[in-house]
């Protein structure tokens, strides 16, 4: 009996997906909760596991088809009746068993359309591993190693010849490369573009002494580690810390505007802008203002290496009251981020250089940062916001203040 493969549950927020990446194609054995194919919605990539084990029967949605929620994307069939179907291929070169057996080994493990496709395909027969009964080699089989072969640059098959398949531009070329964008960088165009067409966006500017921050990690970060079971002591919790602070005596810059509403919100998500191979993703650390240092940098630490394998979730992206961006970890010395709505504010983390500043009449030598703070002008004034980044400014430069309450 088959079995319906279906698309998750879209949460409200999203409206469809597109599929990705089918990790088996027809003909092929599946285990139950094994991996089947990838759903890309405009935040995160969604996995379709078996629900139970079998055969991939039937592709409904082919690579790069939107989807909707819940809607068929392909068929799982019985295990033992998916065997038979390749059995019966032979029947075909039945007239050819009078042949000698030295001429007939190959075609007993080769039905002649898989012969006929690796022939076209520049592929050894020999090399390819079947998949059919008693290990004979299937049409499917034969197709799948002509498209890997396809897919492996000519660089890493012959290193003496130039990759011809590989998008590598040579001097002078006048060549382009066309790829379909993804829905989440499409996504995060239409957002910023929202956020530069709907907000009253403006930026200003400030300086931090990071001497005293990095004198504390210096101080304590072996033994934070020790102490919190691996655990490593960076930069940005002190920023999340102080931004929750700051948030607390600056509500505006924690609300958001519902249309003629403004919301103010009775808590501290912190959005933490993390790169990964799909693009910038804003996974939200919930109620920050109940966390330790050592929650926020496992929180960020888990976030990132979730971002770099696609394991985040909708409800880790979702929602959020300010953002965090550093842009200082590729080397950025100043920048002005664009506020992510409905949010009213983002900071912009920079690169800390050592420069010469006056300290007490003197000239000395301190790592500083420049910090951005982007803010939608209909809901925040400027001197909310310039009082906002100097508070931020003063709990780093003296992070006893983060503890002191003061």
């Amino acid at each position: 009996m088959a079995i319906e493969i279906k698309a998750p549950t879209f949460p409200e927020s999203v409206a469809d997906g597109t599929v990705a990446t089918w990790h088996k194609k027809p003909g092929d054995a599946v285990k139950r909760d094994e991996l089947i194919v990838d759903i890309e919605t405009d935040k995160v990539v969604m996995e379709v596991l078996a629900e139970a084990d079998g055969v991939l029967a039937e592709i409904v949605k082919n690579e790069g088809e939107t989807v909707l929620s819940g809607e068929l994307l392909g068929k799982l069939g019985d295990a033992g009746a998916a065997v038979a179907a390749p059995a019966a291929a032979p029947a075909a070169a039945a007239p050819a068993a009078a042949a000698p057996a030295a001429a007939a080994d190959d075609d007993a493990i080769l039905s002649p359309a898989a012969r006929k496709i690796a022939e076209e395909g520049g592929i050894d027969p020999n090399s390819i591993t079947g998949t059919g009964k008693g290990g004979r080699v299937t049409k499917e089989d034969a197709v799948a190693a002509v498209a890997a072969k396809k897919s492996v640059p000519a660089a890493a098959a012959k290193p003496a010849a130039p990759a011809a398949e590989a998008p590598v531009f040579a001097a002078g070329d006048r060549v382009e490369k066309r790829v379909p964008m993804t829905r989440l960088r499409a996504k995060v165009a239409e957002r910023l573009v929202e956020a530069q067409s709907t907000m009253a966006m403006l930026t200003t500017f400030n300086e931090v002494d990071m001497h005293e921050v990095m004198a504390l990690r210096s101080k304590y970060k072996d033994l934070f580690e020790k102490t919190h079971n691996g655990v490593r002591l960076g930069f940005m919790s002190f920023f999340v810390k102080a931004a929750v602070e700051a948030l607390k005596r600056f509500p505006a810059v924690n609300a958001s505007i519902d249309g003629n509403d403004i919301v103010y919100h009775g808590y501290q998500d912190i959005g933490v802008a993390v790169s990964s191979d799909r693009g910038l993703v804003v996974p939200v650390l919930r109620n920050a203002e109940l966390m330790s240092l050592a929650e926020v940098e496992n929180g960020i630490a888990t976030f990132g290496k979730k971002a770099r394998d696609g394991k985040l979730s909708i409800e880790e992206m979702t929602g959020g009251t300010f953002t965090i961006t550093n842009g200082g970890t590729f080397g950025s010395m100043m920048s002005t981020p664009i506020v992510n709505p409905p949010q009213a504010a983002i900071l912009g983390m920079h690169n800390i250089i050592q420069r010469p500043v006056a300290i007490n009449g003197q000239v000395v030598i301190r790592p500083m940062m420049y910090l951005a703070l982007s803010y939608d002008h209909r809901l925040i004034d400027g001197k909310e916001a310039v009082s906002f980044l100097v508070t931020i400014k003063n709990l780093l430069e003296d992070p006893a203040r983060l503890l002191l309450d003061i």
